[in-house]
């Protein structure tokens, strides 16, 4: 596959989002590839892999827990909760930095999506009911347990660890966090009318299920400053078994309450034909990022023209970055695109992780 753009398109013009400027508006999105150290410490491979893919406009890490409990979902998947965790981000950003990157880290919490034979604890969610799912556990597939639900005086410490997260991320030399309220996970599990179903003030009304989210990314504004901090949701997005049947409520609580702190970004998991996508879209005054999954990832073009009527600010794409660390300079000059080799992508070691071929450089 090949695709060629201009040296005036859209993609490829700068961007200011808070209080960083990105050198073009083709971000790339936070993949989750199993290369952590056991403990959650970044691996000397994780160093190498982002370093090169420096030249996206914004790197988005994969997802990095906030807590022990909080991780689970994979194996082998990073956190920034103890010193050396810190220590080693901070090598992965002092690699990036040196190419001219930019980069935020993506902040999670799994809740039920959580198997104890992955981080030794016990899961928690907003409700006492599990995903119908299995887990890919060291030792095989297996049902993910129903989680215990969270007391209310267990939040405000959930909300305390994002902001641990987010002062560990900077002070490693990160450019800013986004906090992952999309994809199944604990935050979007909040905002569901289906996995939560509580009755205290973080249950029953749109406002309600909104009030975590919202609480976290206030904490996190407060701690690293707002224009350091993106935040992703997908709406309608029935992954984690999070299938909501009212899709726009919650987020509409949650925008109105957020919009006023002018944050670098939205990042959205959505169709750009679905009808969440208008209203969100709406809401927000700020940089809007586009992820709309794997079905768009490299049509280019769609995402071009969406940038150049102004309908999003900026695209994030992931497997088309995986396998192609220079993307910017194949897109540039029309080059064929590497296809991913999806075999590898959770397995350890170098191979589809830092070996994906690059152009040769022109004399």
């Amino acid at each position: 596959m090949t695709f060629t753009l201009a040296d005036d398109a859209a993609l490829l013009q700068p961007i200011t989002i808070g209080s960083s400027t990105a050198r073009n508006r083709l971000f790339m999105a936070p993949l989750t590839r199993s290369r952590a150290q056991a403990d959650g410490t970044p691996s000397d491979l994780q160093v190498e892999y982002y370093a090169q893919r420096a030249s996206a406009g914004l790197i988005i890490t994969e997802a990095t827990a906030i807590s022990q409990v909080g991780n689970g979902a994979y194996v082998n998947t990073p956190g920034i909760y103890t010193d050396r965790h810190q220590e080693k981000w901070a090598e992965v950003a002092s690699a990036v930095h040196a190419r001219d990157g930019l980069m935020f880290m993506q902040i999670w919490h799994v809740g039920r999506m959580a198997h104890p034979d992955i981080n030794g604890a016990e899961s928690v969610a907003p409700s006492p009911i599990a995903a119908d799912l299995l887990a890919h556990t060291p030792s095989g597939k297996k049902p993910l347990p129903v989680p215990r639900a969270l007391g209310s005086d267990e939040i405000p410490g959930v909300v305390a660890q994002f902001r641990a997260a987010a002062r560990r991320a900077v002070d490693a030399g990160l450019d800013g966090v986004e906090i992952h309220s999309a994809n199944g996970y604990l935050l979007h599990q909040f905002l569901s009318d289906t996995a939560n179903t509580r009755t205290d003030r973080y249950g029953g009304s749109a406002q309600n299920r909104a009030r975590l989210t919202a609480e976290v990314v206030e904490a996190v504004a407060d701690e690293i400053g707002a224009g350091r901090v993106g935040l992703r949701i997908s709406p309608g997005n029935g992954a984690g078994g999070v299938n909501e049947i009212d899709a726009v409520s919650a987020y509409e609580a949650l925008l109105h309450r957020i919009s006023p702190l002018e944050l670098a970004y939205l990042h959205v998991l959505i169709n750009p034909d679905a009808a969440e996508f208008g209203v969100v879209r709406a809401l927000w005054p700020g940089p809007f990022v586009l992820n709309t999954g794997r079905d768009i990832d490299t049509s280019f073009c769609q995402l071009e023209n969406l940038v150049d009527w102004g309908v999003i600010s900026a695209a994030a794409v992931g497997r088309a970055y995986l396998a192609n660390p220079d993307l910017i300079d194949r897109l540039r000059t029309g080059a064929e695109l590497t296809a991913p080799d999806v075999a590898t992508f959770y397995s350890p070691g170098a191979a589809g992780y830092v070996d994906y071929p690059t152009l040769a450089p022109t004399v």
